[in-house]
């Protein structure tokens, strides 16, 4: 039978790991660690969420990384540190209070005894091509939507922290998750509302959550401080090409073009460039257990119970 676990990533020593934020992926990725016999603790905002990461054997602590204070009180007794914090959809403000001053309490908060690395999770949508083209860490940002100028200056405060020794933060662009209960492509097309943009051509971009994973541990014991990072699968994808994959892999029709006008994707955004994970691949060595969206997807579907018939692409889609 198939050894079906993750990779295990060599270390010298158990790590004393901060998961600052520690929702979706920062569970995840605590789980994981714990697996490796490191010590975590995770840093959320509700007893709620406190009672859940205990569940798992996560230490919990409550606090809000956009209150200084809060984060004054607390010892930061950690050898590394990630800050995955997440605005949960909130508005421009909201943004900046999490990214851009949680960030700023956060830096200010280690530098008096800095973690060996912090690895920072941000987004590809720093980027604001629209034309198709091949997108790596030295290509331009030029991000169109608000949020995405937000998440920029976030970056800003990071590198600086780096470059000044004060903190040695390795940041990530993160492309759009999907995993476990999440993906906004594939829960679409399951409900019968996903909508193709046009001719389908835009290029979407993608990363498992459990590669995410691996990419944020990589980060952890190998990334470069001030270093940038993509994190995306191997093949970016037009939108048609990946709703008609769904469709024969389901045997249901492609979807139906949405309104003139109407973008579609979750957040509105309309993005299409082809993002490139070499550096993460060649300097962070990793190795994606979903290198596609084929993988991921399938592993998802079978994950809820749809049968395990091999996926086959269908015709394209013109």
């Amino acid at each position: 039978m198939k050894d079906c676990r993750p990779p295990r990533v060599p270390y010298d020593h158990a790590m004393r790991v901060w998961i600052i934020g520690c929702g979706y992926v920062g569970t995840a990725l605590g789980k994981r660690l714990l697996q490796e016999g490191h010590t975590v603790t995770g840093l959320c905002r509700t007893r709620e969420r406190a009672t859940d990461l205990a569940a798992v054997g996560i230490r919990p602590v409550i606090a809000d990384l956009a209150r200084a204070e809060e984060l004054r009180r607390l010892r930061a007794d950690c050898t590394h540190a990630v800050l995955c914090a997440a605005s949960a959809g909130g508005d421009l403000e909201t943004y900046r209070r999490i990214y851009v001053n949680g960030t700023a309490n956060v830096l200010e908060w280690l530098a008096d005894a800095p973690p060996t690395r912090l690895v920072y999770t941000g987004s590809t949508g720093v980027y604001g091509q629209n034309d198709g083209s091949d997108v790596d860490e030295e290509s331009p940002t030029m991000p169109q939507a608000d949020t995405a100028r937000v998440l920029l200056e976030t970056e800003g405060l990071l590198r600086q922290a780096a470059m000044k020794d004060r903190v040695p933060a390795v940041l990530l662009r993160v492309a759009g998750i999907y995993g476990p209960e999440r993906g906004y492509w594939l829960r679409q097309f399951l409900a019968g509302t996903a909508r193709l943009d046009g001719d389908g051509s835009r290029i979407l971009n993608m990363i498992h959550r459990d590669d995410l994973v691996e990419s944020i541990l990589a980060a952890l014991l190998h990334g470069r401080p001030g270093r940038i990072y993509n994190v995306v699968d191997n093949e970016p994808v037009r939108q048609r090409d990946l709703l008609g994959w769904l469709a024969r892999r389901l045997n249901r029709p492609l979807p139906l073009r949405a309104e003139p006008g109407i973008a579609t994707g979750g957040k509105g955004l309309r993005g299409s460039k082809r993002i490139l994970n070499r550096r993460l691949i060649e300097e962070l060595q990793v190795r994606l257990r979903h290198p596609t969206f084929r993988e991921g997807f399938d592993a998802e579907l079978m994950r809820m119970g749809f049968s395990a018939e091999p996926a086959r692409d269908p015709p394209r889609v013109e």
